[in-house]
C-alpha cells in the first residue's frame, strides 16, 4: 500500500517532514499562514521527532510508517507514527488553486455509486467530521471490497488498522482549525472542500 510519497522516509528510516507543495499562507483565507505555521511547523514536526526517538531498538525499526501504523499497539510508537502519516496525507491532499471543483473519473464513480452523488458525500463527511466526539480524524476509505466508506477515528487513528486504504482526511482536532475558526468546527469542513486536490485523491485509489 504505497500511498505516501517517497521522500517521506529516507533510506536509513529516519523519518522526515513532507514537503508541503505550496507556501505556508498559499491555503489563505481557508487555512491561514498562522495554522499552518503551528499546525505543520510545530504540531507534526513534534510528531517526527517523537517517532525517530522512540522506533530505535524496537520491533519496529526499519519499518516504514505504514508498517507501523498498521501493526503497532495502541501507545506512543502507534500514537506518533498515526499522526505522522495522518497529518502527510492531509497536508498534500490540498491545493491553492485546484483544477478540478469536484471528482472525475474512477473516483466519482465511485463516489456517486457508494453515496448516490458527490453532494450526499459531502454532507456526510461533513457530518461525519462535525459530529466525531473529542479530537481525531474523519476518513474517506476505500475498504478491502473496493467500497467506499467514511470512517470516524479518535485521536491518531487511520483506516489502515482496519485494512482499508485511506484516500481523503479530515483534521478535526482543534489545533487544526481553532486559531482561524474558533470552535466553528463546520465552518472550517465547509471550507475545506474549496481546496481538496481531486487528482490527488484519485491517486490514492
Amino acid at each position: 500500500m504505497n500511498i505516501l510519497i517517497t521522500s517521506l522516509i529516507s533510506f536509513a528510516m529516519t523519518y522526515t517532514m513532507p514537503k508541503l507543495p505550496y507556501a505556508n499562507n498559499a491555503l489563505e483565507p481557508v487555512i491561514s499562514q498562522n495554522t499552518i505555521d503551528y499546525h505543520y511547523g510545530k504540531h507534526l514536526q513534534t510528531y517526527v521527532n517523537n517517532l525517530n526517538a522512540l522506533v530505535p531498538g524496537t520491533a519496529f525499526e526499519g519499518k516504514n510508517i505504514e508498517e507501523i501504523v498498521a501493526t503497532a499497539p495502541a501507545g506512543a510508537i502507534f500514537n506518533n507514527a498515526g499522526q505522522v502519516l495522518n497529518h502527510t496525507l492531509y497536508f498534500l491532499q490540498f491545493t491553492p488553486a485546484p483544477t478540478q471543483k469536484v471528482p472525475t473519473g474512477k473516483l466519482a464513480e465511485a463516489i456517486n455509486q457508494n453515496f448516490g452523488n458527490f453532494e450526499n458525500f459531502k454532507d456526510e463527511m461533513t457530518n461525519a467530521g462535525t459530529t466525531l466526539f473529542g479530537s481525531g480524524w474523519v476518513w474517506l476509505a476505500m475498504n478491502q471490497d473496493g467500497k467506499l466508506v467514511i470512517i470516524q477515528e479518535a485521536n491518531g487513528g487511520n483506516p489502515i488498522t482496519q485494512g482499508m486504504k485511506p484516500l481523503l482526511g479530515f483534521d478535526v482536532w482543534e489545533h487544526a482549525y481553532y486559531l482561524d475558526y474558533q470552535n466553528k468546527r463546520t465552518d472550517h469542513i465547509n471550507q475545506l472542500w474549496n481546496i481538496i486536490d481531486w487528482e490527488v485523491v484519485a491517486n490514492r485509489m
